[in-house]
């Protein structure tokens, strides 16, 4: 799996023996023989008839030229069997991969090197929450659930091992006995565990925090971690006049401010501990993308009073981590007449899976999705001995259960699981968690052992599994802000248009109120002094319906100066000014948008960071390599688009520079580039003479001579990496992406990395960009996150709008849908998004009817 190591580390047998055969494909799969026939067996019906069990009468599927279906049924439940079927058609072993993921069984698939993965999810229970959740559907969302799995299995039932996907004749040469087993209901709402994990709040800026205070004072550390700007970013809910700070919500504990305090002096032991806990953190399989740092999206609408038609567009682009197949699946959900049985007319981004679609329109509404962030998920240190855990002075039992992980070629594994009344300990699944515990140890002497426990609330069963339908069938303001409210994790920025020229802002979710602290360090666990006091109303959380102004931008920075606290590590709003200022030119202009014009400003490149330096940067007095950096950096407009040679030389130059200025960080907690750095740095550019622009080993102090150490630097880097000849440069030479697959994309073997990856492709954009194609300074220049998709919904003509996915509908590698939207993504196209029966009728290339069986 791409995300564990171990798991490359294969016999030289194995590599030899599956190389061999892959090799064998390769040279047969030019379309015939052997390679072929393995390949393409796979592959759906898209067209004639096919017999279903369960349907209840004929369904219709019609694929546009891209692959994207559209169903039409006459109930509930055919609409949603016929799309488990659809799914698994495309998408099964994702769908088969991601649940062994969510119920912490990829030690099944893939052997023992699996068992630390499946450790840590089998003891934060996903599935076991996703469970009770569906204990708790009310009737008519438990029948869409079973529907959806039936239609799964109708489609297992027709196909085994290759013919359901090349995925399982490459995993079968190490794991032959393995077959999938029937989709389960559960195995669905366990989706919605991952989605909230890799969407979580504020962990590794925790560690980070605790780490940093192991080196710095109090007073550097915040240095390093900045507030959001109230007065100079816009906000969700005040847009760019935004000038208060919030109040303060509290002072942090020192155990979770100074790790010195808490460790009794062993700081060396406590920082080498919370680096490890980064890289357990780090570690677990992101089917969503990299969770923190760079994760975001972009999503704004803007009113009729500002459009063509006059009446409302909604743009959308989440930043998720990129893989191959995309994260999202592209589909449509008519029922042929609405009615009671039958109340669905939804199109969008569904996740294979997973019934229902999560972002799109209907016939009267449109919504995207950005995530809000808030800090929901709380590390507390527990004292611990024997079977019972302290608090306020009592010994309560822990509750205690035990998982059986199977592992393929292996005995099985049996864990213990240990709970306190705030969440699971997480100290015995590895050594980094205990080695955290054992360094806040001595400061409690004689009081037990000192344990980790989570507190998530992601981990209490909730009503997002019901929260999606509502939100496909609501009509209007007031039904989606009833949708919203079930919207428990993982909270969501919710922007909102409809046909009648409304548009709105929400924010939803199942956000802690803390009695103590700010939810950035962990607190002691033995008193209740330290505890969570319930969840922020719904109707206390931020809400926006019709403002003066007629625009509403979200791009994960601060919701609002006022209100609830929701958590003190925002995006610094980079990517929601950058889309302001492209609003505010167009707009104070008097000119009316279109759709092209909101897509348009999803490929905006200005680089805010650039634009701070470049004044300074021509400025200096240089020579050598310096000034032909400077000078080649002279009349740059500071965009960082895939042809700029300038954008190449000033990553490299920013790269530099930060590893110049930070390089001696403690471990795990240099720069990865990005908002926050921005941020740091930008600051620190009106206070030349700080000691953080001195490097010792390099000889230089002080500003200037920082800047132009690293412009030198950079200069002799990008010619190595670039060529002699800068008229040559090109960001894209360097910014690449390979769509990798999540399952064996990493294998370390390179014919079966070349059977499922695809790519590079050359990119602009970059980090806190509103183009947010992000790379991470500590690693290189390639791309590490992406925007997952882009869509513009207009309100006038649903069939005027238009949407793009990273791949392709298709997860089957070599089918003509597996990545042909790759390259339009690339170039920022977007494909007509047919809603209408007409519009897709109009379209179709392909129509395949489902019958009832029998």
């Amino acid at each position: 799996m791409g995300t564990d190591a171990p798991r490359t580390r294969r016999s030289g047998l194995l590599k030899f023996l599956i190389g061999l055969l892959v090799t064998v494909l390769v040279l047969a799969g030019a379309g015939w023989g052997v390679g072929s026939w393995t390949v393409q067996r796979s592959f759906p019906q898209t067209s004639g008839t096919v017999d279903v069990p369960g349907l209840e009468a004929e369904v219709t599927v019609e694929r546009d030229d891209a692959g994207v279906p559209t169903i039409v049924a006459t109930s509930d439940h055919d609409l949603f069997l016929a799309q488990g079927y659809v799914h698994a058609q495309d998408r099964f072993w994702e769908m088969d991969f991601r649940r062994h993921v969510t119920a912490g069984r990829l030690a099944e698939l893939f052997g023992a090197s699996q068992v630390p993965t499946d450790t840590f999810i089998r003891t934060l229970n996903w599935r076991g929450v996703a469970e009770q959740e569906y204990a708790l559907l009310d009737e008519g969302t438990r029948a869409i659930y079973d529907a959806y799995a039936a239609g799964v299995n109708a489609y297992l039932a027709e196909r085994s091992g290759a013919e359901l996907s090349l995925e399982y004749a490459v995993l079968g040469l190490q794991n032959p006995g393995y077959s999938p087993e029937p989709w389960t209901a559960v195995d669905s709402i366990a989706w919605l565990k991952a989605m909230a994990w890799d969407l979580r709040s504020n962990l590794e800026d925790e560690i980070d925090r605790a780490l940093l205070a192991t080196e710095l004072p109090p007073e550097e550390v915040a240095r390093l971690h900045p507030a959001f700007p109230f007065a100079s970013m816009p906000t969700i809910v005040g847009g760019p006049a935004a000038s208060a700070a919030p109040a303060s919500s509290g002072e942090p504990s020192p155990i979770g401010t100074s790790p010195a305090d808490a460790s009794d002096g062993r700081t060396d032991e406590a920082a080498a501990a919370l680096r490890q806990l980064r890289g357990a953190l780090d570690g677990l399989p992101e089917l969503l993308g990299t969770a923190g740092g760079e994760i975001g999206s972009n999503s704004w609408v803007v009113s009729g009073a500002h459009t063509e038609s006059g009446l409302p567009l909604l743009a959308n682009d989440p930043h998720l981590g990129p893989a191959m197949p995309s994260i999202w699946y592209q589909m449509g959900l008519r029922c042929a007449e609405r009615s009671d049985r039958c109340g669905y007319d939804v199109a969008g981004y569904t996740f294979s899976g997973l019934p229902g679609v999560v972002i799109g329109h209907n016939d009267r509404i449109a919504w995207g999705f950005t995530n809000l962030g808030p800090d929901v998920a709380d590390l507390f240190l527990e004292r611990v001995e024997g079977d019972e855990y302290e608090l306020d002075g009592v010994r309560h039992p822990l509750e205690v259960r035990e998982e059986t992980i199977e592992v393929a070629g292996g005995d099985p594994v049996v864990v213990t699981v240990r709970s306190t009344g705030r969440g699971p300990l997480v100290t015995g699944i590895g050594e980094s968690f205990a080695r955290i515990a054992e360094s806040a140890d001595a400061a409690e002497p004689g009081t037990g052992s000192i344990e980790l426990s989570l507190e998530w609330t992601a981990l209490t069963p909730g009503r997002t599994a019901q929260a999606i339908f509502a939100l496909n069938r609501a009509q209007d303001w007031e039904g989606f802000r009833q949708a919203a409210a079930l919207f428990d994790v993982p909270s969501q920025n919710l922007v909102y248009a409809d046909v009648d020229g409304n548009i709105g802002y929400q924010a939803p979710g199942d956000i802690p109120i803390r009695t103590a602290g700010d939810g950035t360090v962990p607190l002691p666990g033995w008193t209740s002094a330290n505890r969570w006091a319930g969840a922020v109303p719904f109707e206390e959380l931020p809400s926006l319906l019709n403002p003066e102004r007629g625009v509403i931008v979200t791009a994960n920075n601060a919701v609002t100066a006022d209100g609830p606290f929701l958590t003190a590590d925002w995006d610094l709003g980079y990517r929601a000014d950058g889309i302001e200022r492209r609003l505010a030119e167009a707009l104070d202009g008097g000119a009316k948008l279109g759709a092209e014009d909101l897509a348009a400003i999803q490929l905006d490149t200005r680089d805010a960071n650039a634009e701070a330096f470049l004044p300074l940067i021509a400025e200096l007095q240089l020579t050598g390599d310096a000034k032909a950096g400077a000078d080649y950096l002279a009349g740059w407009d500071a965009h960082a688009d895939a042809d700029s040679g300038q954008a190449a030389y000033f990553a490299v130059f920013w790269r530099t520079l930060l590893d110049g200025m930070f390089g001696e960080l403690p471990e795990g907690t240099r720069p990865v580039g990005g908002d926050r750095w921005f941020s740091v740095v930008g600051t620190l550019l009106s206070d030349p003479e700080s000691p953080w622009w001195s490097d010792e080993q390099r000889g230089v102090s002080g500003r200037d001579a920082m800047i132009a150490d690293a412009l030198g630097t950079a200069w002799s880097e990008t010619r190595s990496l670039l060529g002699s000849n800068p008229e040559r440069w090109s960001w894209g030479e360097l910014h690449t992406l390979t769509l990798t697959n999540q399952s064996f994309g990493e294998s370390g073997i390179a014919p079966i990395e070349w059977l499922f990856n695809r790519g590079p492709y050359r990119l602009g954009g970059g980090s806190a960009i509103v183009n947010a194609i992000g790379w991470d300074a500590s690693l290189g220049y390639g791309v590490d996150w992406v925007p997952s998709m882009r869509m513009v919904v207009d309100l006038a003509d649903f069939d005027d709008s238009t949407w793009v996915n990273l791949t392709g509908a298709s997860g089957h590698a070599f089918h003509r849908h597996y990545d042909d939207q790759a390259p339009l993504w690339q170039r920022g196209e977007q494909r007509p998004w047919a809603y209408s029966p007409e519009a897709v009728a109009a379209a179709s290339v392909d129509a395949l009817t489902l019958r009832p069986a029998g």
